[in-house]
């Protein structure tokens, strides 16, 4: 999910650097850990990935064994440990996960599906090793605030996607709110949060994210909001002991205001 490439002559931009490097050495803590965000990532990828199987099924109209369905090509940019990879392989679809991450990478490989294989390989979101049009999806789950240039990471994805082609992404709103939540929340009341995991102008506005959608080529189609179940223990229980439950959850929501996941379609001409 860690990219820290920028396109070569690009201005660095005004402010810090977001803190990719932690990724390499969380080793199993990237499965298993509750005492750390990334089992915040975990029990967001519940809610997150339930509705890229849906739009899935909903756009190419069967999934794999099923009369009329048939295995897609999936890309997972910044797959990080793989759970989303790893997900779809297991309902037949073909996975290419890619990450700049080699130590991301080791993880994923260790707890793959020997009989789903995923083909993981390290490597620039800024540059894929991949000719044009070859893909079904391709999903940016969790990555776009972690460049430099999230604008031709979104270009890349919309060149080897095939026309019609889907394109899901997952990232945060840049407002103060957000800074709250997000970036201070987390440091604030889960453990172990690294410095700089996320920075607050690397967080991109709905608007901003449409407009380089449609400079790659792409029509985003449908948007929904993420946020924690405010309701149930498991969130309070977070804040007092910094330690995210292992039945913490989250909900889709109609706010943008923080964290959101869109689709966009890749235009057929």
């Amino acid at each position: 999910m860690n990219n820290p490439s920028r396109p070569r002559g690009a201005t660095r931009r005004v402010g810090p650097s977001v803190n990719n490097a932690f990724y390499e050495d969380l080793g199993d803590r990237w499965l298993h850990a509750q005492d750390d965000p990334v089992a915040l990532l975990r029990a967001e990828g519940e809610a997150k990935h339930a509705w890229v199987e849906e739009k899935l099924r909903e756009h190419f109209a069967a999934p794999p064994g099923t009369p009329g369905g048939r295995a897609l090509d999936i890309l997972d940019v910044g797959c990080g440990a793989g759970f989303l990879a790893r997900r779809l392989a297991a309902q037949g679809h073909s996975l290419h996960g890619l990450d700049f991450s080699r130590g991301s990478l080791r993880v994923s490989r260790r707890a793959e599906d020997p009989s789903r294989p995923v083909r993981y390989l390290q490597g620039d979101a800024l540059r894929l090793p991949f000719a044009n049009g070859v893909f079904d999806a391709v999903c940016s789950m969790d990555f776009l605030e972690h460049v430099e240039d999230p604008a031709a990471a979104v270009r890349e994805a919309g060149r080897v996607l095939k026309p019609g082609g889907l394109f899901f992404f997952h990232t945060f709103n840049r407002n103060p709110l957000a800074w709250l939540v997000i970036i201070k929340g987390l440091e604030w009341f889960v453990r172990n949060t690294p410095e700089h995991m996320h920075v607050l102008r690397l967080f991109i506005k709905p608007r901003e994210l449409a407009r380089y959608c449609q400079e790659g080529g792409m029509t985003p189609v449908e948007w929904t909001g993420v946020r924690p179940d405010f309701r149930r223990r498991a969130f309070w229980k977070m804040l007092r002991t910094g330690i995210v439950p292992k039945d913490f959850t989250f909900v889709l929501t109609p706010s943008l205001r923080l964290s959101y996941l869109g689709v966009a379609v890749k235009d057929s001409r």
